[in-house]
């Protein structure tokens, strides 16, 4: 089968076109940026033990009722791990089961001023929950977060 010219030339500029598509999506996808999650209105609040509890209970229905949603969580601060560019804020209950915190940077000072033992309030979105066979506690990350005022 012999394909012309006229096509051939059809083809590697659709294919092109694909390509820069393609990288126009990718861009975009990898450079979004997000609105000041402490402006932002919470489609739940509630407490860190109830909302890990609502997850141990069944994961699948707690991912879908709250993935990707925004949510503020009030408890007890369990742990604060810095690292180098974020901080991340614990809070667990009595069986190791915990919500997680991922600051964002406009945010990470007001992170590392939290001490365990704190009582505070998170917003922040939703990632997600799972159960861990290993460790044996669920556990639920929040990304985007911000202490609330």
């Amino acid at each position: 089968m012999v394909i012309s010219k006229t096509r051939r030339k059809n083809i590697l500029i659709a294919v092109l076109l694909i390509a820069l598509a393609g990288a126009g999506v990718l861009w975009y996808l990898f450079t979004e940026k997000f609105g000041d999650t402490r402006k932002e209105k919470a489609d739940y609040t509630m407490s860190a033990q109830n909302l890990i509890a609502e997850f141990k209970k069944s994961d699948s229905l707690a991912n879908k009722k709250y993935a990707e949603r925004m949510i503020e969580v009030t408890g007890i601060v369990t742990a604060v791990e810095p690292a180098d560019t974020t901080v991340n804020i614990k809070m667990a209950d009595s069986t190791g089961s915990y919500v997680i915190f991922a600051f964002q940077q406009q945010h990470l000072a007001d992170a590392r001023r939290v001490k365990a033992g704190d009582s505070l309030s998170v917003k922040g979105s939703c990632s997600g929950g799972a159960y861990s066979e290993i460790l044996e506690t669920e556990y639920i990350t929040f990304k985007r977060c911000a202490i609330s005022k």
